[in-house]
């Protein structure tokens, strides 16, 4: 038990972020909203769906040992997530209001499910226990109506390396993941079936000479038009002392000033930091958003780019933990933009709804 939850900091901890203009402008003041995993009353992850002022906050799960990673479908009507039951962190699918929950996936360690535009297949990675799961995963489909699952790779070339933390661009012909194929972990982006894989933001320098640890890439996200990927570069959480068992404050304030968002168009050009943060995720406008820990709050506190700066979104209460978001589709992307990516999308023809 303590080996899983040890393994879990590293996805769920987070750094300080500096405020940065955003990439679109934001849409208009009517308040949208959120499903956001945060601790209850007795320090157990569960799902909330709130408004983005925090308001109209309402318990979707209630779970006995946690609930995190959740992701809202294109269509806005389903949510999958990550719970854990015993020592498994198994795959779960409900109604965006929580009700007829069931699993999908029950044994070994799931993380970071995603979905295709059709509202109907998800994407996430399977991970052996270790340090960083990530260096030891690999990429799997499943079409949620029929409970088909496969590996999404099959080229046995791309199967020597780890393949992880998987996102599928908006109008569903490609997908960014992690993959350590050449050497460290980076950013990649291929066809949906692993295919014409390339680099997308390779950075400058490969190792930090002052740490003596290699900068990694990790946790890409999509911008709603598909035009941008948002990610985390750094030196990895795993060479901090709680990892280490070696204490060294120093150093871990050294790697935690590492910690930098980064945004890349989706043909890897027009590379750009956006500043010091982690797990950054786009907003439905287009807008970069990433968490730090404030002391002040006791737990993290949220921020989003806007046109004017950045703003601080209170969807997680004062001392308590939180395991990400996801945000509701706007009504407007729901009628219009999500149909038709999902219309264009071609999920693979094994896995397609019968």
């Amino acid at each position: 038990m303590q080996i899983l939850q040890t393994l879990l900091i590293s996805f769920l901890a987070t750094s300080i972020a500096l405020p940065e203009e955003g990439l679109a402008s934001p849409s208009g003041t009517e308040l949208r909203e959120l499903v956001v995993s945060h601790t209850d009353e007795k320090g157990i992850l569960q799902l909330y769906r709130m408004k983005e002022d925090g308001s109209d906050r309402r318990q979707l799960s209630r779970s006995r040992r946690g609930c995190r990673m959740p992701a809202c479908s294109p269509d806005g009507t389903k949510l999958i997530y990550v719970q854990q039951v015993d020592d498994s962190l198994s795959l779960w699918i409900s109604g965006l209001d929580g009700r007829n929950a069931r699993a999908l996936v029950d044994e070994g360690m799931n993380l970071l499910p995603s979905w295709l535009p059709d509202s109907r297949h998800i994407v996430w990675m399977k991970a052996r226990p270790g340090k960083d799961p990530s260096r030891d995963s690999q990429i799997h489909l499943m079409n949620t109506e029929t409970g088909e699952s496969r590996r999404l790779f099959s080229d046995p070339e791309q199967l020597k390396f780890s393949n992880a933390m998987p996102v599928v661009s908006p109008k569903g012909d490609m997908i960014a993941f992690v993959s350590n194929r050449s050497g460290e972990m980076r950013i990649w982006v291929s066809a949906l079936d692993g295919s014409k894989a390339r680099l997308v933001s390779p950075p400058k320098v490969d190792f930090h000479k002052v740490i003596k640890a290699p900068i990694e890439q990790k946790v890409p996200a999509w911008s709603p038009d598909g035009k941008w990927i948002a990610h985390w570069e750094g030196v990895e959480m795993v060479h901090m002392s709680k990892f280490t068992g070696v204490p060294n404050p120093q150093r871990d304030r050294l790697i935690s000033e590492t910690f930098h968002v980064w945004v890349v168009g989706s043909d890897g050009e027009n590379r750009r930091k956006i500043g010091r943060g982690d797990d950054p995720t786009w907003s439905p406008d287009g807008f970069v958003t990433r968490a730090f820990p404030d002391p002040k709050r006791g737990g993290p506190k949220i921020m989003i780019g806007t046109k004017s700066g950045e703003e601080e979104l209170p969807i997680v209460p004062g001392r308590r933990n939180w395991g990400r978001f996801t945000w509701l589709p706007n009504r407007a992307e729901k009628s219009e933009s999500v149909q038709d990516n999902a219309d264009q999308a071609n999920p693979p023809a094994d896995l397609k709804a019968k």
